[in-house]
Parts: C-alpha cells; structure tokens; sequence
C-alpha cells in the first residue's frame, strides 16, 4: 500500500508541474502575439525587393515574383525612417559598344536612360581608346543630381587574341565585341545591352524588369527582327539558321549572365555541348561566309538551338524603322505606343526618316533640369507634324504615346532641381 501511495504521489507532481509549463507557454504567446499588434511593434529588418530585377527568376511552377527566390548581389542599401524598415534598391547594369564617331550618339542614349530612370544605373562603356576622354568629360559634369544617379567603366575594344583582327571588322567596327561581355564582365550577373542607337522612352528599369519574366531555362531576351515573315530579310534571304519565324534582333539584349557563362549549348558542329566562350570562334568559323549581319546572325544561329533558353520581347521595346517603314506593322506599339525607339541605318542623322531624327534631337538636344514639357514634348510634336510625307512620320503617335506620358511624370523642375517622376 504504501508503495502503491508514493508512485500515485509523484505522478501527481508530475501532472502539476506538466500544467504549469503549459500555462506558462500560453501567456507567452498572448504576450508575443499582443506586443506585435500593438503600436510599440519593434520592426525588423526585412528585405523587400523593389520590383523583378536582378536575378529574380521564376522556378519549375512558380506564377510570379511572389514566389521567386531574390538574389541581391548588386543592390543598394538606404533606411525609410518612416516604416523604420531596411529596403534595398537593385542597381541596373546597361553596357554598350563605341567606335568611330558614335560619341554624341552614344551619349544621348545614355541621357535618355538617367532622364527618365529612377533606379541607379551603372553604365560598363566598352569604346576605342580615342573616345575615352570624350566619354568622361561628358559625364563628368552632368549636373547633379542627375549625375548621381549613375556610375560609369569605360573599358578597352578587346578581343581574343588570336583572332582580334577577324572579331573586330565583323559587320561594322566593333560591334561583335558584345558576344563577348559574358566573359569579359565576370563578377556581373545581369546585363542589358543596347545598340548606341537606342533611345529610352520609358524607364530603362521597365526592361530590366523582364529579368522576372524568364523561366527556368531562359537566360536572355531580344525582340523579333521582323513581325512578318512575307517582308522580313531572314525568312526571305538568311543561309543560315535563324531563331523563329523571323530572326531576332540584337539591338536589345537583356542577359543573365551568370547562367550563361554556366550553359552548355547545342549547336550543329558538334554533338557535344559548349560553353559560351567555347562555341562562338567554331560558330564563325563555320559561317563566316554566309552571314551577313555579323554578331546578330551569330545570336540568331545560337538560339535556333538552344530556343528554350530565349525570352522574346515584343517588337515595341525594340522598334525600328521596319515597324513603319512600309505601313504599321507592330501591334502592341499600336496599343501602348513605342517603349524603346532603334534609330538603325543612320536614320538619327540623315533625311530618310525624318520622324525618327526628330525624336533622337528632342533628346540630344533637351538640356537637363530644363521644363520636359515645353522644352523636349510640344517642340517635338510640333516637328512631327512635318513628317506626315513618310510612313513612320504618319505613326508619330506611336513614337509619342508612351513619351507623353514620361514627360508628364517628371516633375517641372526649378533650376538645379531634376525631373523627377
């Protein structure tokens, strides 16, 4: 009896205390959930991408940003003392390629991603030694704060060694040198790439932001280089393969990098896949004859291969005078209007597309803090109106559309104070 009396006893304090442990969790809890309902909340330190850029990819079944993993290699880091929150703004990388005398172009590319932009931007400059200087002067004395909204590298024309020579004459001076930034630009994981011919009419960021849009095997995106296949030049005269129905266009590149430095791609000299720097001196070797359009048939023959790792763009974010040339033949510009203008066979600076030279001197000649609307918008509406004798100057509203409405975001600015959205 006594035996049985002192093994029901320490069950019993084991019971008590089993209780009191419970009760003691429970208040925890109630603490825990009332303290963060209340207005003493202590916030945390959190990381809130600003929007899909930078290696924000989708996985196998994923919908949307939502579910994707952030990758934060290149951000910047500031404090919103209001929410008492640590954000982290993604810095966007644009590279571009200069010879000869494409300076002033060049330039006027570049303003036209700081005016309208408001993310930060690093510019990678790959240009010939004689325009280095011209490059850094010009920058240099933007004035703020525009001109903090970037930083720049201007970098050296630089081949492979070997065959430096036979690269750099490839189609026009220089231009096969962006076949090549994936090797160049090691420690960059994400790169857009435009023509010095691009003019941004909405925020460069918007581009940018297709990074999200890849899949799991994507890693870049060009626009088609035709939207039919009846008048477009590689479904009538290309002799070699080409990605689509119509080919792309180089003149936008959005590339992850990264994963292309890591891709083994198929192509048709060997059964075994190669690595990027492996495959493009074989891939010239074999078709240097038959191309005529240098790195860009080079591209094209890559992603007729491999056209699951492509993310096509619609033509309005790369739109040439193909797309008015003959009559309007891009519908979604149709829609929205034209997001990346692409002043291709030197129309910038010749009489044959009037309409087109008229947009690249609104914003070559558009001085920075000035009034956008009275100084770049009315004025260049008002030459618009004189190129009603062309196809595309009968299309100025699609060249306008989405211009309009970058302009009328930035904010009149008073003297030293920019346009801001």
């Amino acid at each position: 009896m006594r035996r049985y009396l002192r093994v029901l006893l320490v069950c019993m304090i084991f019971a008590f205390f089993s209780v009191l442990y419970v009760f003691s969790q429970l208040a925890s809890s109630l603490e825990t959930s009332s303290g963060a309902a209340g207005s003493a909340a202590r916030p945390r330190a959190v990381y809130q991408p600003r929007d899909p850029g930078h290696r924000a990819r989708k996985g196998p079944g994923n919908e949307g940003p939502e579910n994707q993993h952030w990758y934060n290699r290149y951000i910047m880091r500031r404090r919103d003392v209001t929410e008492g929150v640590v954000v982290r703004e993604e810095r966007v990388h644009l590279a571009v390629v200069s010879c000869g005398q494409r300076l002033n172009e060049t330039l006027t590319m570049l303003k036209s991603a700081v005016l309208f932009g408001q993310r930060p931007l690093t510019f990678h400059i790959f240009a010939e030694d004689q325009l280095h200087q011209g490059f850094r002067a010009a920058l240099e004395v933007w004035p703020e704060p525009f001109r903090s909204r970037f930083n720049f590298t201007i970098y050296p024309i630089s081949f492979p060694r070997e065959n430096a020579a036979e690269w750099k004459r490839l189609f026009k001076p220089c231009a096969s040198q962006r076949l090549f930034l994936p090797i160049l630009l090691k420690d960059v994981d994400s790169l857009l790439y435009v023509d010095t011919d691009i003019l941004f009419l909405r925020p460069v960021e918007d581009v940018w932001a297709f990074l999200s849009r890849f899949n799991s095997s994507q890693m870049a995106a060009m626009a088609p280089e035709h939207e039919d296949p009846r008048i477009a030049w590689y479904s009538r005269f290309a002799r070699h393969p080409y990605h689509g129905r119509t080919g792309l266009n180089s003149g936008v590149m959005l590339m992850n990098m990264s994963l292309m430095r890591a891709k083994l791609f198929k192509n048709d000299m060997t059964s075994v896949s190669l690595s990027w720097e492996d495959l493009l001196m074989p891939l010239l070797q074999k078709y240097k004859l038959n191309i005529t359009w240098g790195d860009q048939d080079l591209l094209n023959i890559i992603f007729h291969h491999n056209p699951e790792s492509l993310f096509v763009f619609p033509c309005q974010w790369n739109f040439r005078p193909d797309h008015c040339i003959y009559g309007s033949n891009c519908a979604p510009a149709e829609e929205e209007g034209v997001f990346i203008l692409h002043g291709n066979r030197g129309v910038y600076h010749d009489e044959k597309q009037p309409a087109f030279r008229a947009m690249y001197d609104a914003i070559n000649q558009y001085v920075f803090g000035a009034d956008p609307l009275q100084t770049l918008l009315f004025p260049l509406e008002e030459r618009l109106q004189g190129t009603t004798h062309t196809y595309c100057g009968r299309a100025r509203h699609l060249l306008t559309k989405r211009l309009q409405l970058s302009v009328q975001s930035l904010r009149a600015p008073g003297p030293g104070t920019p346009a801001r959205r």
